[in-house]
C-alpha cells in the first residue's frame, strides 16, 4: 500500500505526538531516578537544587524525597556497575538475605557518592572514618546503622576488592544503646486489636498470639498452619531458621476464612492461566508443579498479581507489609495509646505476657526464635525484680 502525502504528514504528527507524550511519562518518573543531563538539571532544577547536590557530594545528609538523591544514588551504581554485579553475586552465593543485599549496596552507593565518585580501592582508612564520623555527627545515626555501614564496607574491602588493608581491623564499632523494648499492657493489646479489622486485624492479633515478626506474618504459607495440632510453623526466619509457634484458638475460624479466600482467588487465577507463586531457592525446578499448587500460596495474598522485577513472571505475591504497619499505626492513635507501639512491639508484649504468666525463660527464646539466652533476658524486666516489684520509699512514708 502506497501512502500519499498527507497520510505521511499525519503519521508524522501522530509520531511526535506520541514522543511528547513520552517526555511527559519521563518527567513524572524523575522522582524515582531517572538520569538526566546536566544542561537539563541546570534547567529545571529549582535554586538551590544544585547546592543540595553538591552537600551530597561531600557526604552531607539530602533529604529523602529529593530527586537529586535518586539520580545521584543511580549514578554511583552506573559509575561502576561490574562492582555491584560482583556484590550481588556474592551475597547471594553466601546465602544473605534480600533485606541484606539492599541495605549492602545502599551503603556502598553512599560511599562512593561521599568520595566523589572515587573507586574505593583508590581510598584509604581514613575516608572510611570519615564517612562513618560524618554519619553519627551529621547525619545523627543511631550505632546500630552506623555499624551496619562498617559491616557494608568491610565485605566491600575483604570479600569483593580483596583487599589486605590493616587499618580495617583498628576501625572500632559503635557501641550499641542498650533498650527496654515498648511493651503493651493486655488492656492497651486488646484497645489496639479492637480499632482494627479484616485482614490488618487477624494479621496483627497473629503477630501477638504467636509472637512471629512482621515479615514472618506476611510470608505465612498455607501449609505452615497446622490446624490438627494447634501449631505454625515458621519457615526460613531470622537468620534462616525455622521454628514452631502456638496457633491462638480464638483465631482458627479466622484463619480458616482468610484460607478459603485465598483458596478462591487461586483457583481464579488458574482459571485465567496465572496461579503460579514465587518458591525459594531452587525448589521451582526441583519440583515443578509446587509453584501451582495451593499449600504453597500464601495466607494473605495480594489483591492482584504483579511481574516479579526478577525473572519478569506474573505472579500474586504476598501483601505488602506497610498495609499493615498503617493499620496498626492508625489503630494505636484511635486507641489512645501513647506508648511509640508498633508491630514489633505486639511481638515484645507476646513475650512479656508470657513471663510474666510463669513459662520458662528457655521456651520463651525458642518461641521466639532467639540464638543467644541473652537476647531473651531483656524481658526479665516483668519478673518482680525490676522497677515495677519495689516499693517505694515514699509510698512508705505517707
Amino acid at each position: 500500500m502506497q501512502l500519499v502525502p498527507h497520510d505521511v504528514d499525519v503519521i508524522s504528527k501522530l509520531w511526535r505526538r506520541l514522543a511528547w507524550l513520552g517526555r511527559r511519562v519521563e518527567d513524572k518518573r524523575e522522582p524515582y531516578g531517572r538520569r538526566r543531563s546536566r544542561k537539563d538539571q541546570t534547567a529545571t532544577s529549582p535554586p538551590g537544587r544544585r547546592q543540595t547536590s553538591q552537600q551530597a557530594l561531600r557526604g552531607e545528609l539530602v533529604q529523602v524525597g529529593d530527586p537529586t538523591r535518586a539520580r545521584m544514588m543511580r549514578e554511583a551504581a552506573e559509575f561502576q556497575p561490574e562492582l555491584f554485579e560482583q556484590v550481588r553475586k556474592r551475597l547471594k552465593r553466601l546465602n544473605y538475605s534480600r533485606r541484606t543485599e539492599q541495605a549492602y549496596l545502599g551503603w556502598i552507593r553512599r560511599f562512593i557518592i561521599a568520595n566523589k565518585l572515587t573507586h574505593p580501592r583508590h581510598l584509604d582508612g581514613a575516608a572510611v572514618e570519615a564517612f562513618l564520623t560524618g554519619l553519627a555527627s551529621t547525619g545523627q545515626v543511631s550505632a546500630s546503622t552506623q555499624n551496619q555501614a562498617l559491616a557494608a564496607l568491610l565485605f566491600l574491602y575483604r570479600d569483593i576488592l580483596g583487599v589486605d588493608l590493616p587499618w580495617m581491623d583498628k576501625l572500632v564499632r559503635a557501641k550499641r544503646s542498650r533498650r527496654i523494648p515498648v511493651v503493651m499492657s493486655t488492656d492497651e493489646v486488646r484497645r489496639l486489636l479492637g480499632m482494627l479489622d479484616g485482614q490488618p486485624w487477624l494479621m496483627a492479633a497473629l503477630l501477638y498470639g504467636t509472637g512471629m515478626r512482621l515479615m514472618e506474618c506476611v510470608r505465612l504459607r498455607i501449609k505452615d498452619v497446622d490446624f490438627d495440632r494447634n501449631e505454625i510453623v515458621v519457615r526460613d526466619g531470622k537468620g534462616a531458621k525455622d521454628r514452631r509457634v502456638p496457633l491462638p484458638q480464638k483465631l482458627k475460624e479466622s484463619l480458616h476464612h482468610a484460607i478459603e479466600r485465598a483458596r478462591l482467588l487461586h483457583v481464579h487465577d488458574v482459571a485465567r492461566g496465572l496461579g503460579r507463586v514465587w518458591l525459594p531457592a531452587a525448589l521451582a525446578r526441583k519440583y515443578l508443579n509446587a509453584e501451582l499448587e495451593l499449600g504453597w500460596q500464601y495466607v494473605f495474598p495480594a489483591a492482584r498479581p504483579s511481574r516479579d522485577p526478577a525473572s519478569g513472571m506474573v505472579r500474586r505475591h504476598h501483601v505488602d507489609e506497610a498495609i499493615l504497619q498503617r493499620a496498626v499505626k492508625n489503630a494505636r492513635a484511635k486507641a489512645g495509646i501513647l506508648k511509640p507501639a508498633t508491630c514489633h512491639t505486639l511481638r515484645h508484649s507476646f513475650a512479656t505476657h508470657l513471663l510474666e504468666a510463669g513459662h520458662d525463660i528457655r521456651t520463651v527464646q525458642e518461641l521466639l526464635g532467639h540464638k543467644d539466652l541473652s537476647t531473651t533476658q531483656i524481658y526479665t524486666h516483668v519478673l518482680g525484680r525490676g522497677a515495677g516489684g519495689i516499693l517505694s520509699p515514699l509510698d512508705r512514708a505517707l
